[in-house]
């Protein structure tokens, strides 16, 4: 089953990265979106659907953390797990997100088995087998 994503980052490099890294880690992709910001994302999602979302915290106009209040507000997107790649490591920001909003969270920089690891684990293993190209890479 191919599982449709949106990358939700202010920088173009990072989303296409982790584009690169899903890739990499032969999960099956079938529609990869991406957006800059929060807003970007719900007009995104207005339209499209998505299995996933990987979100950063730090955005212009719209930040992570109000992005997915407003995702989780909306009737058909308040169960579309979400993933947090994001250099915030203060726990105080962290933490409540992921209590209530987010179901996983990655730290940059960071290694592809973390997100490989952290999307398994929401999706199941839902990746192609032949993942050695990921080990001991940092991105």
């Amino acid at each position: 089953m191919a599982y449709n994503v949106l990358i939700v980052d202010d920088s173009a490099a990072m989303r296409m990265l982790i584009s690169k890294v899903l890739d990499i880690a032969r999960f099956d992709i079938g529609a990869c979106f991406e957006a800059g910001n929060g807003q970007e994302a719900l007009k995104i999602l207005e339209n499209n659907w998505v299995d996933i979302i990987i979100c950063d915290l730090h955005m212009p106009e719209m930040d992570g953390a109000a992005f997915l209040e407003a995702m989780r507000a909306h009737k058909l997107w308040r169960s579309i797990p979400v993933v947090l790649v994001t250099t915030e490591s203060r726990e105080y920001v962290v933490s409540p997100l992921l209590k209530h909003l987010a179901q996983g969270y990655i730290k940059k920089p960071f290694r592809p088995e973390t997100i490989r690891s952290q999307l398994a684990a929401i999706l199941g293993e839902a990746y192609r087998p032949d993942v050695r190209e990921l080990e001991g890479r940092d991105f």
